[in-house]
């Protein structure tokens, strides 16, 4: 067949989901078009130059235990490009800064009694041993946490983290979110039981565009800044979409964007109540600082703060993981804000954000001086965190839609699991699986 006569499916989104569904249609022969609205492709994991290199805006890294990405890598001939690292997790508590990477550093964290350092040990072990998530999905994170490691330890460790990224929704958030982080983070161990994470050379962006040049060499096309404005709907079947005032016919259309953007485009054409189904999901933003600086700030990868007075949730210095040699000798540090839209801090200018963090950033780091600083960034993502509820799974709509001939697949139907490249690129090349399967039938 043709490139010409095969199916055609357009994808909206350019994230990992997009780019893994069009891998997986492109390999079935199958023409893609993807439309991205941003100038890049990558979605959340895309990317901007530091030195010789490239680094995501917001930061990442993978599991040991994460399996639909090493097998996306395998299969791209890719395998020598993953990194497998030991790294350092702290946290910063009543001013001062203690190491969680290992059992031993668990055992040693002085703020909470002996007994309950225990219980915060064997939390992870007890998580692992959950067999079925559904069994967690009637309690929030908070019954769930003060159950299984009494009041103690959810009050001093996982009560601040809860309020630091979900703000006003921290009682609400599902037992089978935070489960499947204690689950990820505490089965991504190298031998000696220390944390171990995965990197791709050259940053994510790198194995991204090694999807889209497959897409590409197989008949496809990627469209950089070009949002799709509407669906083309022809006797209540989705035909195709209209981006840049013109209409692109298709066999499917596959939406990969936030739920709420997704409602905006089926609003003129599907049920009201269908359209408040997409938004009934609230999401929350993100504001993530990128400081380049000429030294680190510690010795820590992942700093979570445990003090509500710090606006950010978290410092992430990435070259105490991937080196600074990577990036031309530039240290690099991440401060992330998950927040309303409408907080104060999202709507800031760059220069107003920086001004704003820097006597917080000197507060927990009293010799830390503007002087150091050689570039920074700010980011902004406006659905960056699905907010995961009780009972989540009954808000999660199909992948099929009311509107024949359009599909989703989006960070919000990831679960039980939460967002991040792994599930996204699982749930991508499933959704391509399948739509390849439905057009050959």
């Amino acid at each position: 067949m043709s490139v010409e006569s095969a199916p055609h499916v357009v994808i909206i989104g350019a994230g990992f989901s997009g780019l893994a569904a069009g891998y997986e249609l492109s390999k079935r022969g199958i023409r893609v078009t993807i439309f991205e609205s941003d100038a890049d492709i990558g979605g959340l994991a895309g990317s901007f130059n530091v030195g010789p290199t490239r680094l995501e805006k917001f930061y990442h890294h993978w599991f040991t235990n994460d399996v639909h990405i090493p097998e996306l890598v395998e299969e791209l001939g890719q395998r020598d490009q993953v990194v497998f690292r030991p790294t350092r997790t702290g946290m910063y508590y009543a001013k001062s800064f203690f190491k969680l990477s290992t059992p031993m550093d668990v055992m040693r964290f002085t703020p909470l009694p002996f007994v309950a350092r225990i219980r915060l040990g064997l939390l992870a072990l007890r998580a692992r041993r959950v067999r079925d998530w559904r069994q967690l999905e009637s309690l929030t994170a908070a019954e769930w946490l003060r159950t299984m490691g009494g009041d103690t330890v959810y009050r001093i460790v996982w009560e601040p983290l809860l309020r630091g990224k979900f703000g006003a929704f921290a009682e609400q958030i599902s037992a089978v979110w935070f489960w499947n982080k204690l689950k990820l983070r505490g089965g991504s161990r190298g031998k000696g039981g220390e944390e171990q994470l995965a990197y791709y050379r050259g940053g994510f962006i790198a194995l991204a565009d090694k999807m889209a040049e497959f897409i590409v060499a197989h008949g496809g096309a990627i469209h950089r800044s070009t949002g799709v404005e509407g669906l083309s709907v022809v006797d209540g079947r989705v035909r195709g979409v209209v981006a840049k005032g013109a209409t692109v016919a298709a066999d499917a259309v596959l939406a990969t964007p936030a739920l709420p953007i997704v409602a905006d485009l089926v609003a003129p054409h599907a049920t009201p109540a269908y359209v408040a189904s997409l938004r009934r999901i609230e999401y929350l933003a993100n504001v993530c600082l990128v400081l380049d600086l000429d030294r680190r700030l510690s010795d820590i990868y992942w700093l979570n703060v445990n003090d509500p007075t710090f606006p950010f949730v978290g410092v992430v210095e990435h070259t105490n993981f991937e080196p600074p040699e990577t990036y031309g000798g530039h240290h690099i540090a991440y401060l992330s804000k998950y927040l309303p839209a409408d907080d104060p801090l999202y709507k800031m200018s760059d220069d107003e954000v920086l001004a704003f963090s820097v006597p917080h950033i000197q507060r927990m780091f009293p010799g830390f001086d503007t002087k150091w600083i050689r570039d920074c960034h700010v980011w902004r993502a406006r659905y960056a965190q699905p907010v995961v509820e009780r009972h989540y799974s009954s808000l999660i709509p199909a992948e099929e839609t009311p509107l024949p001939g359009l599909f989703i697949c989006s960070m919000a139907q990831v679960y039980p699991e939460d967002r991040g490249t792994n599930y996204a690129v699982r749930e991508g090349r499933r959704a391509g699986r399948e739509l390849a399967a439905r057009l050959a039938s």
